[in-house]
């Protein structure tokens, strides 16, 4: 990533660090909020993140770019720690959301051996209908993220070998499945003592455990929490046609039934 890319990171977590005054100091003790893009991360990240000692990083941008390349632990401390010094944010507690981070998670737990992790669970069809809304795995869609990283139908490098071909040629409905699938699995694969899971649907009562795992004050992220109101939850009944459904289960029905969403 560009020293462009770094000072434009930099500058979007100097201007939360400010808001939520700037300590000193030397805070290792990050928050790693994971899930299947649109299974809500952000809304959760940024919940955790307006709490006092905490501030939000949002998807750190030189950070998102190297994913794919499977960097090591010290290679994404080296990263992170350049847009905090910048971001004037060493001293808080960083929350640090984006979705692929569930890919090298333990290599991010390693890098930081104090921080923590929060996988948000969804129901893989609801993601389904906000991924096809959104266009981002869908045949002919062009252009690119705010990490470079290009949009459409192509395998990402999540995508299993053997099946990289085939990701390309599925319906937009079953490649929307198979990352909720991909992403959901990896998560649960690096279940540890430094992580937990939290549903999607159940968040507003999520506060008291969230609160804990963290150390956080439980009273301000009820608040937070409690103003969670989503009548998206179920939108595939009516989103989703009899075919697009048909797929999705045919790619990610096994998952979905495990999880008691089936």
């Amino acid at each position: 990533m560009s020293l462009f890319g770094y000072l434009t990171a930099s500058a979007r977590v100097a201007e939360r660090s400010l808001m939520g005054w700037p300590r000193f100091g030397h805070e290792e003790r990050l928050v790693f909020v994971v899930g299947c893009p649109r299974s809500g991360t952000t809304f959760l990240g940024r919940s955790i993140g307006a709490l006092p000692g905490f501030v939000d990083l949002s998807e750190v941008t030189p950070w998102k770019a190297a994913l794919p390349s499977r960097p090591s632990a010290e290679e994404l401390r080296q990263i992170l720690e350049r847009v905090r010094l910048f971001g004037l944010a060493r001293g808080l507690r960083g929350i640090e959301q984006t979705p692929e981070t569930v890919y090298v998670l333990p290599a991010a737990l390693e890098a930081y051996p104090q921080a923590l992790a929060v996988h948000e669970l969804r129901d893989g069809r609801d993601v389904v209908c906000s991924l096809l809304e959104r266009r981002w795995l869908s045949a002919g869609e062009n252009g690119r993220d705010d990490a470079g990283l290009a949009y459409g139908p192509h395998p990402r490098f999540w995508v299993e070998p053997e099946r990289r071909e085939e990701f390309s040629q599925v319906s937009d409905a079953r490649r929307c499945a198979w990352a909720w699938r991909r992403y959901v699995e990896t998560a649960r694969a690096a279940t540890s003592e430094r992580m937990i899971e939290v549903r999607y649907e159940a968040l507003a009562r999520e506060a008291e455990r969230i609160a804990a795992f963290l150390d956080a004050p439980a009273a301000r992220l009820h608040r937070a929490l409690d103003g969670f109101r989503d009548s998206s939850i179920g939108r595939w009944r009516r989103d989703l046609t009899r075919e697009q459904l048909a797929d999705v289960e045919a790619e990610a029905g096994e998952l979905l039934a495990e999880l008691g969403y089936l």
